[in-house]
């Protein structure tokens, strides 16, 4: 058998489609197509059910890319290993983070690292849901809260930090709050709170404050709460680092400036292996460096670092 060929129908089962392995691959669709039908010819057997808009694996195909797509990452390290004994920074690193993180903090520092080692593809992929890195082959992933998966190794970024946040015109037109109880008067913007209600605690300088708010706007992501406090729909509990540019702006304003809720801690995680590729191990450190700065800013205390590496409890 042709290990290039193997190779192609690995990539082909992890895009999800011919099209998107040959955009990933460089290599025209045809060519993609044809390397997995003289694989399936070579084995004597049928690897993939295709259909014009899916392709699916057979049981055949699921037994042998369990086993296949193994081999392949194990040589794909083992090329990796010889790039970095001769100081090349190349090949693909996958990470994962939830969208809102993603896009507010993952976006500029992966720019700045793609420009500065162009040899190297990074992959990202913005989801709601908890990756399972090893089974899906993801090297990285930023998780906001707590890490309770002991085979991570995790490595602590920051504290996210909230605070209160509502346009210019929303004040305008319902008034500035003097307390924390005012807020009971006010319409809010709730996140995952489907009763449309919610107790909001926050540390003041007297303490620990809890009040009762409500409104007409629930969402189960921080950027659209963002957006529907931006459009002046109330006023909106949000992570500081989602709204920094805009009080800079001018487009939001920090509400109860003296008031802060303790947020969910960041850390980058990466499974437990032996061997940590030269392109990862590179991103990782500029992540670190980057993300422990952008927490820094936007008004609220500077994060704990932690600069060792200790696994998650």
């Amino acid at each position: 058998m042709d290990l290039n060929r193997i190779s192609v129908f690995v990539r082909v089962v992890d895009e999800q489609g011919f099209t998107a392995a040959a955009r990933a691959l460089g290599l025209p669709k045809s060519s993609v197509s044809r390397s997995v039908a003289l694989l399936e010819e070579a084995l004597g057997a049928r690897l993939l059910h295709r259909s014009t808009r899916s392709v699916r694996l057979t049981e055949a195909g699921a037994a042998f890319y369990e086993r296949a797509s193994r081999g392949v990452a194990t040589l794909e390290e083992a090329a990796a290993m010889v790039a970095d004994l001769q100081g090349v920074v190349r090949g693909t690193v996958r990470i994962t983070a939830p969208v809102d993180v993603g896009i507010s903090m993952l976006e500029p520092a992966v720019a700045r690292f793609v420009k500065r080692h162009p040899a190297v593809r990074v992959d990202v992929v913005l989801t709601g849901r908890v990756v399972d890195l090893v089974e899906e082959g993801f090297d990285l992933a930023l998780r906001a809260g707590p890490v309770r998966d002991g085979s991570l190794i995790a490595r602590k970024i920051g504290q996210i930090e909230d605070a209160l946040y509502a346009s210019p015109r929303y004040l305008e037109r319902a008034g500035v709050p003097a307390r924390l109880a005012d807020l009971a008067a006010h319409r809010c913007v709730l996140f995952r709170e489907p009763r449309g209600r919610a107790a909001w605690t926050l540390q003041g300088p007297a303490g620990d404050e809890t009040v009762e708010v409500q409104g007409s706007l629930t969402v189960d992501e921080l950027s659209f709460a963002r957006r529907a406090v931006l459009a002046g729909v109330g006023v909106g509990l949000l992570p500081a680092f989602l709204c920094a540019r805009d009080v800079a702006r001018g487009r939001l304003v920090r509400v109860l400036p003296s008031h802060l809720a303790s947020g969910a801690p960041l850390h980058l995680v990466y499974p437990s292996a032996r061997y940590l590729p030269h392109r990862v191990a590179a991103l990782r450190d500029l992540l670190v460096e980057a993300l422990t700065q952008r927490l820094g800013g936007g008004g609220i205390p500077p994060p704990y670092q932690n600069d060792g590496t200790a696994k998650a409890p």
